[in-house]
């Protein structure tokens, strides 16, 4: 019986890491998205790549975790350029890519 608990303790911490993580990517596509719509660029692939995840101290100097997401995005159709995103929890605090200004605009609205 006790084996069972601890499954099922260990199922819902997976369960959890995966809804954090899926949330976080879909957060960074319409940030992307809503960048290179801004710039007046295409959005390669429709989606973000996840490349990395540290743990971090906040500002409040509690840890945290910070995501990495990479993005490619084209002026004309037949060039590929690729964009940068690093995230705070949902706090957007690095962007390289099409249009920087935007995408500032775009995490202090949120």
């Amino acid at each position: 019986m006790p084996s069972l608990i601890l499954l099922m303790i260990a199922g819902a911490f997976a369960y959890a890491w995966w809804n954090s993580a899926r949330a976080a990517s879909e957060h960074a596509i319409v940030i992307g998205r809503s960048a290179c719509r801004a710039a007046g660029v295409q959005l390669l692939d429709q989606t973000v790549h996840a490349i990395g995840l540290k743990l971090r101290r906040r500002d409040d100097g509690r840890l945290g975790l910070e995501r990495s997401f990479r993005f490619e995005y084209s002026y004309d159709g037949a060039d590929r350029h690729r964009g940068l995103m690093v995230f705070h929890g949902e706090r957007l605090v690095s962007f390289t890519g099409p249009a920087p200004a935007v995408a500032a605009s775009l995490s202090a609205g949120d």
